[in-house]
C-alpha cells in the first residue's frame, strides 16, 4: 500500500484501489439513482475532515438541508465539512424566473463559476466532492462547450493539488462518455433486485483490482467486499497431518487429512457427514487449534444439540474458544460478502480448519452465477493460508448409482471421503471409504460406519461383501 494514497473511508474500496485514491486526481463516480454515489462521496469527505484536511461538498442537485438529514441518519459527522449549495431554491419556482433574451446557460454559468472559484480560493481544500457534474451540462450551450468547460474546471482544481470526486447520472438521453475520457479514474456503481456491485473501469497510472465487487448500503454507510483473488494472499505454515482420533478412520486415511488441503465429505442426507467433520475439529481442539463451521442449512442450536448427543463436546469447545459455529442465511449474503466473513475469521483468529456445511446451501448465495469459480477462489485462498477445508457435499441418491458430487467440484478436492447407506438383511447401515487422496496413499477397502451416543465407530474392512457402492451389497460365498 502506497503511503501517499488517500483513504476513501471504505476499507474494501481502499483494497480495490490498491491503497486508496492517488492525490491530486479527478475521479468519476457513475451510477443510477440510489446506487450510492453520494454516500461514497460522504465517506471520502468525512475521512478527510477527520484527518484535519479542508474538505468541500459542492451540491448542484440536493439541498444542503437534505444532505445533512441523510448524513445524520448514517451517523456521519459533518461538523468540519464545508458545503457550497448551488441547487435550485424554492424561490426560483415561486418567483417564476425566466430568461426571455438570453439562454439559461448564458445567465447561470458565470455566477455559478464565480461562486465555485471564490469558495475554492478562500477554503483551499484538499478534497472536493461534486454532486453532480451532470448539472453543468445544462450550463453549456453545446457539447463542445461543456467538454471544454468541465476539462478546464477539473484542471483548475487538480493543478492546486486537490483530489476531486464528481458524480454523473448517465442515461441514453445524456451519456457521460465525455466525462469518462476527462477523468483520471472511473468508479461504476450498479444495483439490481438481488445485489449491488462496484467496479473500476479506469485508473490512470495505477493498478487496481478488476471485477465486480459486492457492496451493501447500511445504516452506517457503504460497505464493500472485494472479490477474492487467492494468489494475493498467503502465509508460511508447516505441512502436517490432522488425525481424526479414530484409529480405524486414520488407517483408512493413512494418518488423517493434511493441513492446507481440501477434503470433500460426500454422501446422502443424514448419513453422518457433518458428524465426521466435527470429529476432526474435536481432535484439533485438543491441540488448542481453532476451527469454524459455517452451517447454511441446519440451525446452529440443532447442530450443537446433536453433537453433544454423540459425545462431541461442542459447547465446551466454544467456551474454550477452539470452535465457532456460524449460521449463515445464504439468500442474505453474496459470495463476496461470505468470503469476507471467512477472511476475517481466518486472519483475526488464526483458524486452522474451516467447514462449509453444505455446498448446496452455499450454492444458494451464488444466485445464478457460476458456483465453481466462487468456491474455487475461497478454497484456494484457504489453502494458501494453511487452512484445512472440509466441504460437506450432499448427494440426492440414497442407494443405486454412485456419484461423488452432482455439481462438478470433485476436481478441487485433495481428499474425497464418501459415506453410503447399505441395506443388509432388512437393516439400514452405513459404510465409509476414501476415493482420492493426493498427499499420501490410502486404504482401498470400505468399512462400516456407526454413530451412537458414544461417538463415531469405524469397523473392520468389509472384505466379505461386494456391490457396496450400489447400496445393496451381496455376501461373498466362501471359495471351495
Amino acid at each position: 500500500m502506497s503511503e501517499n494514497r488517500l483513504s476513501s473511508g471504505i476499507s474494501g474500496l481502499d483494497e480495490v484501489l490498491h491503497g486508496g485514491y492517488v492525490p491530486g486526481r479527478a475521479y468519476l463516480i457513475r451510477g443510477g439513482p440510489g446506487a450510492g454515489k453520494t454516500t461514497l462521496g460522504m465517506h471520502f469527505l468525512v475521512t478527510g475532515a477527520a484527518r484535519g484536511e479542508q474538505v468541500l461538498f459542492i451540491s448542484l442537485g440536493e439541498s444542503v438541508t437534505q444532505l445533512r438529514r441523510t448524513a445524520v441518519g448514517l451517523g456521519f459527522d459533518l461538523e468540519n465539512i464545508t458545503f457550497l449549495d448551488l441547487s435550485p431554491t424554492a424561490e426560483f419556482f415561486a418567483e417564476v424566473q425566466t430568461y426571455d433574451i438570453f439562454s439559461p446557460a448564458e445567465v447561470e454559468r458565470e455566477p455559478t463559476t464565480r461562486r465555485i472559484v471564490q469558495q475554492v480560493e478562500a477554503l483551499k481544500p484538499q478534497r472536493i466532492f461534486i454532486d453532480s457534474m451532470t448539472q453543468f451540462r445544462y450550463l453549456a450551450t453545446d457539447t463542445f462547450q461543456f467538454r471544454k468547460q468541465v476539462l478546464s474546471f477539473l484542471r483548475f482544481l487538480v493543478e492546486q493539488d486537490i483530489t476531486v470526486l464528481f458524480t454523473s447520472e448517465s442515461s441514453e438521453e445524456a451519456p457521460d462518455d465525455d466525462l469518462q475520457f476527462m477523468s483520471d479514474a472511473v468508479i461504476n456503481l450498479s444495483f439490481s433486485d438481488s445485489e449491488r456491485t462496484l467496479c473500476i473501469s479506469k485508473f490512470r497510472g495505477s493498478d487496481f483490482q478488476n471485477g465486480n465487487h459486492a457492496i451493501r448500503l447500511t445504516s452506517t454507510g457503504m460497505q464493500l467486499f472485494p472479490r477474492l483473488i487467492p494468489q494475493t494472499y498467503g502465509q508460511a505454515f508447516t505441512t502436517e497431518v490432522i488425525p481424526s482420533g479414530i484409529p480405524e478412520m486414520d488407517e483408512l486415511l493413512h494418518g488423517g487429512i493434511e493441513r492446507s488441503t481440501i477434503t470433500i465429505i460426500s454422501g446422502p442426507s443424514g448419513v453422518g457427514k457433518t458428524t465426521l467433520g466435527l470429529q476432526f475439529m474435536k481432535e484439533a481442539a485438543g491441540r488448542g487449534e481453532h476451527s469454524i463451521i459455517y452451517t447454511f442449512e441446519e440451525r446452529k442450536e440443532t447442530l450443537l444439540r446433536r453433537a453433544e448427543g454423540i459425545n462431541i463436546a461442542v459447547n465446551a469447545m466454544q467456551q474454550r474458544g477452539t470452535l465457532s459455529v456460524v449460521q449463515v442465511e445464504p439468500l442474505y449474503y453474496t459470495p463476496d460478502e461470505f468470503a469476507n466473513l471467512v477472511r476475517q475469521e481466518v486472519e483475526q483468529k488464526q483458524t486452522r480448519i474451516v467447514m462449509i456445511d453444505s455446498v448446496s446451501g452455499y450454492r444458494l448465495s451464488v444466485r445464478g452465477e457460476e458456483l465453481t469459480s466462487h468456491i474455487h477462489s475461497l478454497c484456494k485462498y484457504l489453502q494458501n493460508m494453511g487452512v484445512a477445508v472440509l466441504l460437506i457435499n450432499e448427494v440426492e441418491t440414497i442407494t443405486g448409482e454412485f456419484r461423488v458430487t452432482e455439481i462438478g467440484i470433485s476436481y478441487l478436492a485433495d481428499t474425497i471421503i464418501f459415506l453410503r447407506y447399505l441395506e443388509m438383511q432388512g437393516e439400514l447401515r452405513r459404510a465409509i471409504g476414501v476415493l482420492k487422496k493426493r498427499m499420501t496413499d490410502f486404504e482401498k477397502t470400505l468399512r462400516e460406519f456407526k454413530i451412537s451416543r458414544y461417538g463415531i465407530k469405524v469397523g473392520e474392512p468389509l472384505t466379505h461383501l461386494r456391490g457396496v457402492l450400489t447400496g445393496v451389497p451381496e455376501l461373498l460365498k466362501d471359495k471351495p
